[in-house]
């Protein structure tokens, strides 16, 4: 095997570079036009657990209302967390919120230009830190993310299975990694992993570190990298009570700040537990006299849990009814209500039982 050439890789990126609202492209002769920091956090923390299909209207939206670090820094969280809904990982949203807030109080606005100083804020870990580092600022730094790990676990043929093989990806990682250049080396890794290297068919063909791949062409190389056998996720319960009113508002609670979904909307429930139980009467007699349990719950899927909800739903006794600490979000406000996935399907589910429809 030959050692992988990072200015192959470079070779590539200069003329395959994905077009991204975050990214400043490749410039002729090797230039570099630094991007402006704050854009590469807030992709970065967005694109955690998620796609970059997913992530482009989100980071859109959240640049055209806060076009800087400190128009982010004065907007109000709520605001934040309704922005971030459906995005999923919601401790990101605070987390942002608190690394704004950070940077303006202690840096003068300004993001550290090092992988040391950018760790001790909020929401960013190593491998933030170091892509923060390497893209925004060119610091040579070792930017590791999931494309990465396939990428590096193809070219080395590292057998030992993640989790557990990550500090070797690392080392190996770093073999491949250059001084110059490291901001456009980073996201050409990314590039690699997300268009020829990908999960299941790579292209080795087009990949322009073919001949130094020890997995190239293998029949078995879409099982690269190695992935530990994953354990069985726990199920829990709960059960939802969506409220109406006559004109089709409904009603919604905040959540604790702390914990999960913590400081997003939701309409009233139970705790969700292991074992499988109905409480409507802990709810129901309250505000409504007559409710209907849909047929089928609704299921949702955490990263360390799957969750099935019993939903009730009903009509308010008495016109603007009140609970203490909730309130009653109208047909059109709903939609910018700071609502996490699981409660969008809740309400979804809950449409047909809608007064007014």
């Amino acid at each position: 095997m030959s050692t992988p050439d990072p200015k192959l890789l470079l070779a590539w990126y200069d003329s395959h570079a994905r077009t991204l609202p975050w990214r400043v492209p490749p410039q002729p002769a090797g230039r570099r036009v630094l991007p402006d920091p704050y854009r590469v956090w807030l992709s970065e923390i967005m694109l955690q657990q998620t796609t970059v299909a997913a992530v482009k209207g989100y980071f859109d939206d959240f640049t055209r209302r806060w076009p800087s670090l400190a128009d982010l820094a004065a907007a109000d969280l709520d605001d934040v967390l309704r922005a971030w809904a459906g995005l999923g990982y919601y401790s990101r949203a605070r987390n942002l919120k608190a690394c704004a807030n950070a940077v303006v109080a202690d840096h003068g606005g300004a993001f550290p230009d090092n992988e040391t100083e950018l760790r001790k804020l909020p929401g960013i870990g190593a491998y933030t830190a170091a892509a923060i580092a390497a893209i925004a600022f060119d610091r040579p730094a070792v930017v590791v993310d999931g494309n990465v790990e396939r990428v590096v676990s193809r070219l080395f043929r590292l057998t030992e299975p993640l989790p557990g093989s990550r500090p070797l990806i690392r080392e190996k990682a770093t073999l491949v990694t250059p001084n110059h250049r490291p901001g456009d080396f980073a996201q050409a890794m990314m590039d690699l992993g997300a268009t020829i290297c990908t999960p299941r068919k790579p292209v080795c063909g087009l990949c322009p570190w073919e001949k130094s791949c020890l997995v190239a062409h293998d029949a078995d190389v879409a099982q690269f990298p190695r992935k530990a056998p994953k354990t069985a996720r726990p199920t829990r319960h709960g059960t939802v009570f969506v409220v109406f009113q006559a004109d089709g508002s409904v009603l919604l609670r905040k959540r604790p700040e702390k914990g999960l979904l913590g400081g997003m909307a939701e309409v009233p429930g139970t705790e969700w537990t292991a074992q499988s139980a109905d409480h409507a009467e802990k709810f129901a007699p309250f505000i409504c006299t007559k409710w209907t349990k849909l047929n089928r719950p609704v299921e949702h899927t955490f990263t360390h849990f799957h969750l099935v909800l019993s939903v009730w739903t009903g009509v308010a006794d008495h016109a603007n009814q009140t609970i203490d600490k909730h309130w009653w979000s109208s047909r059109e406000a709903v939609a910018g209500e700071a609502l996490p996935t699981v409660m969008r399907k809740v309400l979804k589910a809950a449409e047909p039982h809608r007064p007014g429809l």
